[in-house]
């Protein structure tokens, strides 16, 4: 009678039933990259209003990532091929050192990602179209919380077809990063995740953005700043030419912002300025020189003749879902610059977090405090005239 010692050890149930789990991992690991895009391509299938596919994944199991390939997002009334998001390389992985701290989460990396939007496919209505819609679903695809986020070689497109010729503004170059996004390293401060991004925008300026956010929250708050600086003008002039029926010939367009946003209440500016512009080109037809003569003559009057720029201040506060303006202030910021002090080509820094959460919290205060910032204020300028 032979004993299960005297059997070649592959005949042995035990050894079967390993080689049997060994070939099962395997074949799980061989079909893994199908399984996890068929999910996501079924996540992205039932979008309403919105179709999308990706065409491969990657899985390394060693530093738990998977990496997206060729995904995109259309809108399905969408008449054209353009993709409104173009994922071409995504990198989702597991966060090692937030490990060390207690945190499971996740970091994503992008590249070349393209977000165009022409503006008669997201003008066509749909019933069924929400932006929370595939927000929600492209999250969902990540399954462990982001904290991490880059973006490299991004771009940013309007396109307006219709108009004649072609609106296409576009943000190249863009580089992006925001860290802490999950709240991992601080618990106790206001805004914890700091994010940056540069970019190139359209006619060759410099676009840079900068603050802090705090994602945690259903509403984000955040305390960000915006420049442009250095675009030329002429790369306006399609867009220009076929709403207000002006082009430029020469000279810079450049935009300051802050914005300050806490518990859904929004306090903050956008101040656009054209320096050096000439508007009647040597190729206009003689009402284009009529009508570019008579905005010119109004724009001569208004402009700071000393460093020749025309600009405009516009106040932005109020809740999220309605953000209110001043027509009166927006225009005595341009009779400000133009005849009293012209603005400078920076951020003002006179927003902040703290402005938009005492009047987010405490209106009954709101006098005593604008008081008291404006002492601040006064101070500051006191102490830099000294300085010079």
């Amino acid at each position: 009678m032979t004993t299960s010692t005297s059997r070649p050890f592959y005949r042995q149930k035990k050894y079967q039933i390993i080689a049997a789990i060994i070939l099962l991992l395997i074949a799980f690991r061989i079909y893994l990259p199908t399984l996890v895009k068929n999910q996501i391509n079924k996540t992205l299938a039932n979008i309403p209003g919105y179709y999308g596919h990706v065409e491969d994944i990657d899985i390394d199991l060693y530093r738990g990532a998977y990496v997206i390939k060729e995904m995109y997002l259309n809108k399905g009334t969408a008449k054209t091929q353009v993709k409104f998001l173009n994922f071409p390389q995504n990198d989702i992985s597991i966060e090692w050192k937030s490990i060390l701290k207690g945190k499971i989460v996740s970091e994503i990396i992008m590249t070349n990602p393209e977000v165009i939007y022409v503006f008669e496919d997201q003008q066509q209505k749909s019933s069924d179209a929400d932006v929370d819609d595939w927000t929600k679903a492209l999250t969902d695809i990540v399954p462990i919380d982001i904290n991490h986020f880059e973006i490299h070689k991004g771009k940013l497109a309007f396109v307006e077809l219709q108009a004649d010729p072609n609106i296409d503004l576009q943000i190249t170059n863009l580089e992006m990063t925001a860290d802490n996004l999950r709240n991992v390293v601080s618990t106790t401060k206001t805004l914890p995740s700091p994010i940056k991004a540069t970019a190139t925008s359209f006619g060759n300026g410099n676009l840079a953005i900068d603050g802090n956010i705090n994602l945690i929250k259903e509403v984000p708050d955040m305390d960000l700043s915006l420049s442009l600086k250095s675009a030329n003008a002429t790369a306006l002039n399609d867009l220009t030419n076929h709403y207000v029926g002006i082009d430029f010939d020469k000279g810079k367009f450049e935009l300051y912002s802050e914005i300050a946003i806490a518990d859904g209440y929004l306090k903050g500016y956008v101040k656009p300025l054209l320096a050096h512009t000439k508007l009647i080109g040597k190729e206009d037809s003689i009402l284009e020189v009529i009508w570019e003569g008579f905005v010119g003559f109004f724009k001569f009057v208004l402009k700071n003749q000393k460093t020749d720029t025309l600009a405009l201040k516009i106040p932005l506060e109020g809740d999220l879902k309605d953000v209110k303006t001043s027509s009166w202030a927006a225009f005595v910021s341009i009779i400000q610059n133009g005849w009293i002090e012209g603005f400078k080509r920076e951020t003002d820094n006179e927003i902040s977090f703290r402005d938009a959460f005492i009047d987010a919290n405490s209106p009954k205060d709101k006098k005593e405090i604008r008081k008291e910032r404006r002492e601040e204020r006064r101070a500051k300028r006191a102490e830099r005239r000294d300085d010079k």
